[in-house]
This record gives C-alpha cells, sequence and structure tokens, in this order.
C-alpha cells in the first residue's frame, strides 16, 4: 500500500487526511498553522516539520494550498518535494490555482523521476470531510492508474480531462464560472424574499424540490436562514479566488464572463466588509442595503 502525505491541512486538506486514514493509508502531514496540526495528529496522521519531510515519508503526495506560488514553493521549492521524494513518487495538485501556474509547475518537474498529477477538486468542506470529493484529473493514463486507489480514497466522482498539467485547472475555472453565478443568484433571491417577508424555511422548501434546487443552492440558503456566516468551511477567501482564476482565464481567451463577473464583484463586496466570512456573507451585504434579513421562521 502506498504511503501518503498532505501539504496543507485546513477545511479541504483535514478530509483529504481522514479519508486517507480512513482507508488505512499512512499520512505523513504538514501545515503551518499548530492547531490544524494538532487536529491531525488527533485523527491519525504522523505530523512532519515540512514538506521535505513529507516527501522522504510518503509515495503519493496531495499539496492542497491556498495559491499557485505555494504550490510551487511544496512541490519544488529548497524544502520541496521533488528534491526529496524517491523516483517513482507522484504529487497530487489538489488546490486550485491558475492553469498556467499547474502548466509551470509541470514543465519545471520534467526530468525529475516525480510525477504531477493536475487534479483540483469540487464538493466543498462537506465532500471532503466524507470522501465524496469530484476530481478533475489529468496525467497520462499510466500514472491515473498507478494512483487510483489513493484517489479513490478522498473522491466519489474522479473524472479524466487531460493528459498535462494546467487541463484539471483549466475544467475547474469553468467550473466555478457557473457556481459563483449560482451562489450570487441565491444571495439575491434570499435578500428579495427578505424584503418581501417571506419565510426563509418556505424559500428554502420551495427552491430545494424545484428545477433550481441542488447542492450548491441548497447548503447556502440553509447557511442564511440560520445565520451561519463564518466557520462552515467555506471561507470566502477560496471562492474569491477562484471566480478570479476564472475571470483570468476569460480574458486570456477573449471570452466575455458577464453573469461570473457579476459574482465575481458581489464576492468581492462580501469579501472586503467580511474578511473573515464564509461565502454566504455576501448575504449580509445585499441586506444591509435593504434592511431585511432572511431567518429559517420568518423576516426579523
Amino acid at each position: 500500500m502506498f504511503r501518503t502525505g498532505i501539504a496543507g491541512i485546513g477545511d479541504m486538506g483535514s478530509g483529504i487526511a481522514l479519508n486517507l486514514i480512513r482507508n488505512g493509508f499512512e499520512v505523513s502531514g504538514y501545515d503551518p498553522k499548530p492547531d490544524r496540526m494538532q487536529a491531525f495528529i488527533d485523527m491519525g496522521g504522523k505530523a512532519v516539520v515540512n514538506p521535505a519531510e513529507i516527501g522522504r515519508s510518503a509515495d503519493v503526495v496531495f499539496v492542497m494550498v491556498m495559491t499557485g506560488q505555494e504550490a510551487r514553493d511544496v512541490i519544488l521549492g529548497p524544502d520541496g518535494l521533488v528534491s526529496h521524494m524517491a523516483p517513482g513518487g507522484t504529487a497530487i495538485l489538489s488546490a486550485t490555482v491558475r492553469p498556467d501556474e499547474a502548466r509551470a509547475i509541470g514543465a519545471d518537474m520534467e526530468g525529475s523521476g516525480i510525477d504531477l498529477v493536475d487534479t483540483p477538486v469540487s464538493g466543498g468542506y462537506p465532500g471532503a470531510q466524507s470522501g465524496t470529493l469530484t476530481m478533475m484529473a489529468a496525467a497520462p493514463d499510466d500514472v491515473l492508474d498507478r494512483v487510483a486507489p489513493v484517489m479513490q480514497a478522498v473522491s466519489a466522482n474522479i473524472h479524466r480531462v487531460g493528459t498535462r498539467p494546467g487541463d484539471g485547472q483549466t475544467v475547474k475555472a469553468c467550473l466555478q464560472s457557473l457556481i459563483g453565478a449560482q451562489f450570487s443568484a441565491t444571495f439575491e433571491a434570499a435578500a428579495l424574499a427578505a424584503k418581501a417577508g417571506v419565510p426563509g424555511q418556505v424559500i428554502l422548501d420551495v427552491f430545494s424540490t424545484s428545477s433550481a434546487g441542488c447542492g450548491v443552492v441548497n447548503n447556502a440558503l440553509e447557511k442564511i436562514i440560520d445565520r451561519q456566516f463564518e466557520g462552515t468551511g467555506s471561507h470566502i477567501n477560496t471562492m474569491h479566488k477562484d471566480l478570479t482564476i476564472s475571470m483570468g482565464l476569460g480574458e486570456a481567451l477573449g471570452v466575455p464572463l458577464h453573469t461570473a463577473a457579476a459574482a465575481m464583484q458581489i464576492f468581492h463586496a462580501g469579501r472586503t466588509k467580511y474578511p473573515d466570512g464564509d461565502n454566504w456573507v455576501c448575504t449580509r451585504v445585499i441586506e444591509e442595503i435593504i434592511g431585511a434579513e432572511l431567518h429559517r421562521e420568518g423576516s426579523r
């Protein structure tokens, strides 16, 4: 059985680590935040002091950090995986970064003896914790075949979307342009209902059983009507970053993204006003403008 590792043990990385452990894998991990490291130890992980130690301890390593530069540092830095993993090892880039950043990392790994799987994920905190993430995997088939047992431990849907670094990130950028629009439309609809005096439970019941109902909409409405705007595992910084990537891809390709651009501005407003909030906190910005809030049992 593969020895595995995880670099970045936040909302998403902690779920990946948990499900690797549940499936019987030995897991080495590192995160700069002590509380995350302690939680990782408590779930049965082996804490190490830097990515280099993960590389020396693991055959397959998930990289679940926030930015492209952090991913590059973890994989290619002086204390990175490439310099310390045994030949034949695999880095799984599960973080969402720009497609060009993934391509550059892949190019700089050529000849290292370490394979790269470019596979951003979708499913959020619930999907990570339950081991049901969707993966948009890009790597040669032989690489994906070899590490399939590791990926299956954390994912219910593994889509092979390409063979080159950047292919997975490109699909994720397209997906996030849609999810951002679903979020922003939900926030606006919730505010409209609040101003009209419709109870939140009514809106949730109707929306969730209509053609508009889906995981994104239903979960967002649940959080809004219960006024859970922080600590739900979906920090606004992540979606804001993802929409920035989507908009950048559209700019690079000359594709107008009118709806995603509107969503970007809604998330920008939410992040500016509530930098510690989760995605649904954008609703509060709109509620403050209209002077009404959506609660489960009715407006207050």
